[in-house]
Parts: C-alpha cells; sequence; structure tokens
C-alpha cells in the first residue's frame, strides 16, 4: 500500500513541502532507500547519507534545507523519536487475519462476539466469553469461559487467555503470552525453612522433610485499556484478589507477573522482568530488562529502574534506581567507580604494610 507525502504529513500532524502527491511505500534508513521509501533523516547526522540512497523524500528536523539534499518533498516534525511512531503506525497493517470467523474456529454457543470480528484457524473460545467489537484473534488463540475482551483488541497468534479474565480496548497481546495462569503460591503444614530466614534473616532451625501444598488462585486478572503484553510474557492470577495491569501500560517480551501483583498506569516493564507476588507497582514506573522486584514490597510512582537492578525494600516515589541491592543511581555510580580502583588500593596497602613491617629497610 502506497501513502501520499501529504497523508504521511496529515497522520503525523506535521508539515509537508515540495512534491506532496509523491507516492511512498515503506520507511528506510538515508543510505538504503530507494526511491519508494521515505528516509528517516531525523538529524544531520542522518541526513549525510540521503545521498548514498535513492529516496525522494524524507523526514526531516525542524530548520533543515530539505533542497539541499536533492529531495523532492519532506516531511518536518518536531519531536523525531515521536514521529517514529505515527509512521510506523502508517506502514505496519498488523498480523493478516481475515474478516469473518474462521470455518476451523470453536466457539461455545454461549459466548458473545460483537460485531466486525476477526477470528482466525483453530481458534478456541469458551463459555459465557465476550469478545468486543472489531476484535482479531490470531490463529490458534484460546479464550476460556468467562473471559472478556474489549473493543478493538489484538490476540497475536498463539495467545492464552485464561477463564473470567478482563482484558480492556484497544488491547494487544503478543503471540505465546499466557494471561491467568495459576500463581506460584505453596504452603507447609509446619513452618517452611523459608519463613525461618525470613524471621532469623539467615539462621534456621533443623532442617527437616517439608511437603508443598498447594494454594489454588481464585482470582483473576483486570487489564486496563490500552495495554499491550509481549510476547511469551506470564501473568498470574490472584489468590483470591485479582492482578492487576492500569490503563497504557507496557510489558516487553518474557515479563512475569506474579500472584496480585498491582501495576499502575503507563508503567513500562521491560524485557525478563520479574515482579514477586503480592507487591505494587505506581504510575509511570519504568523498570529495565531484568530487573527484580521483591514480593509484598511497594514501588511508588515515577520510579525507573536501571537494567538488572533488583528491588527488595520499598522505593519512594521519583527515585531512580540501579545496582543489586537496588540504590540511588548516583551512589551505585560512585560505588562502581570504587570498585574499579579496589586492585590499585589493594597495592597501595600491600605496598604500606611491607613497609610498616620492615622499617629499618628504609633507612
Amino acid at each position: 500500500m502506497a501513502f501520499t507525502i501529504a497523508q504521511i504529513a496529515q497522520a503525523l500532524g506535521a508539515r509537508a513541502v515540495g512534491d506532496e502527491t509523491l507516492k511512498i511505500t515503506h520507511a528506510s534508513e538515508p543510505s538504503t532507500a530507494s526511491e519508494t521509501a521515505i528516509a528517516l533523516a531525523t538529524n544531520e547526522t542522518y541526513a549525510g547519507a540521503i545521498g548514498k540512497g535513492q529516496a525522494k523524500a524524507a523526514v526531516l528536523w525542524d530548520g533543515a534545507d530539505w533542497e539541499s539534499y536533492g529531495l523532492k518533498a519532506a516531511v518536518y516534525v518536531e519531536r523525531p523519536r515521536y514521529a517514529m511512531a505515527g509512521l510506523s503506525r502508517v506502514f505496519d497493517p498488523g498480523p493478516e487475519i481475515d474478516p469473518g470467523i474462521h470455518e476451523t474456529a470453536v466457539i461455545h454457543p454461549d459466548a458473545l462476539i460483537a460485531t466486525n470480528p476477526s477470528i482466525g484457524p483453530f481458534v478456541v473460545i469458551g463459555r459465557g466469553a465476550k469478545v468486543g467489537r472489531n476484535a482479531r484473534i490470531g490463529a490458534h488463540s484460546t479464550i476460556a469461559e468467562g473471559a472478556e475482551l474489549g473493543d478493538d483488541a489484538l490476540l497475536a497468534a498463539g495467545s492464552r487467555i485464561g477463564a473470567h479474565i478482563k482484558i480492556g480496548d484497544r488491547a494487544i497481546i503478543h503471540a505465546g503470552a499466557v494471561i491467568g495462569s495459576d500463581g506460584f503460591s505453596f504452603v507447609t503444614p509446619e513452618k517452611s525453612g523459608v519463613e525461618q530466614v525470613r524471621e532469623t534473616l539467615g539462621d534456621r532451625g533443623e532442617t527437616e522433610g517439608q511437603s508443598w501444598t498447594r494454594i489454588h488462585s481464585l482470582g483473576s486478572v483486570e487489564i486496563g485499556h490500552d495495554v499491550e503484553i509481549g510476547a511469551n510474557c506470564a501473568i498470574d492470577r490472584g489468590t483470591v484478589a485479582n492482578t492487576k495491569i492500569g490503563n497504557g501500560t507496557k510489558l516487553d517480551n518474557l515479563v512475569h507477573v506474579g500472584h496480585n501483583v498491582q501495576v499502575g498506569e503507563d508503567t513500562l516493564l521491560c524485557g525478563q522482568v520479574g515482579i514477586a507476588g503480592s507487591a505494587r507497582i505506581g504510575n509511570r514506573v519504568v523498570l529495565g530488562g531484568q530487573c527484580g522486584v521483591s514480593d509484598n514490597i511497594f514501588v511508588g510512582d515515577d520510579v525507573i529502574a536501571g537494567g538488572a537492578t533488583k528491588i527488595f525494600t520499598n522505593a519512594p516515589k521519583g527515585r531512580v534506581l540501579m545496582g543489586s541491592p537496588a540504590m540511588k543511581m548516583e551512589t551505585h555510580v560512585e560505588i562502581y567507580k570504587a570498585l574499579r580502583r579496589l586492585p590499585r588500593l589493594a597495592a597501595t596497602v600491600a605496598g604500606l604494610q611491607k613497609s610498616v613491617s620492615k622499617p629499618a629497610q628504609n633507612d
């Protein structure tokens, strides 16, 4: 599908110059752009490579001289990175799912399917499930009994939606995600070794045989509007209360959200983040890749944690964290600098010890 420069500018809320009727089929880096591509030249460094490609049009920053690059048209944007969101949306058709209900789909008679569905091959929808308007459901996805999927939602192929899960409007669930798996919750008849260690912070009694008894997950999962769940994420249902993901929150691939966890609005959880049971995550929090959050703690609004940070205690609102255990980022940086100086410091101390232990040799 091709779009004119005028259409692209309108989609971005941006300003177009030159030949606005020029047809564009895709976006490209400047150096490899073909004649039907729009080059992404959002600063002078990238724009310098326009001459290496064949692009006739480019996305440029305000103030750039588009004609000096030999272009026939340009789209000026105020915030180039934000413009990428709109531009990528223009050219991304999403997964191909034919309109209607595929003949191989298995839909319970008591399920409610709203208008204009696109339901792919071998989809299974259980008793009492509700699917909203314009929903798109990829092949081999399953929606269990009593689950609800909002309007304009997208389930990529192989998504798994558990029983009585509620998912809001415009949600995007990527391939292999499992929403509503049982929580990892087990208990022993006697006080377990883990409970002893929590109380003593290290010491424990004599080790005895222990058998683990499963605590069933009676709660569900509630996911708000405009939420995106990455590939192969796992979100556990609550033990009694529901696990919740707030409006606008985005989960990267391989994120695990434990039972009873409450995640606020517009939060970003990057790849391989793990949040243990009953933790509470505030609004607009950003957890970098491989961050871990301990159970039963609170991470305040607007907290940002660098990759691989391990948060074991409550984090105040607005704190910037790094390290394991988590600490203020500036403190972690100073500690890391000191750590790099340790070999030199150790050699200095060794030299001082030698001079002190043999003072006569220094006379």
